[in-house]
């Protein structure tokens, strides 16, 4: 996976994408997410590592199978908040710390 952690006023804003998708852009008839930006360029990472950084994010992104199975895994999204965009799964949260 390729995790990406932008810093915000608010928290940590992480971004994780399945590697095979970064540098694609996928669109449908209402939606498009464009995987050449910044945004997503990130390191590679391990499920494990990936998922720590996922868990104690402020905000996150999801794109991709994988990506969006570890945001499953971890418990931070649930199957009601994937969305597919040309077919690909996606899925973004905010997480509340005590």
């Amino acid at each position: 996976m390729i995790v990406k952690i932008h810093q915000t006023g608010n928290g940590t804003l992480v971004a994780i994408c399945d590697s095979e998708l970064i540098g694609k852009k996928f669109e449908d008839e209402e939606f498009q997410i464009d995987l050449t930006v910044d945004f997503f360029a990130g390191s590679e990472m391990d499920e494990d590592h990936a998922g720590d950084i996922l868990r104690n994010s402020y905000t996150f992104n999801l794109v991709g199978e994988k990506s969006v199975n570890l945001g499953l895994k971890e418990e931070v999204i649930t199957e009601q908040d994937i969305k597919k965009i040309a077919g690909i799964p996606h899925a973004q949260g905010i997480l509340i710390h005590d």
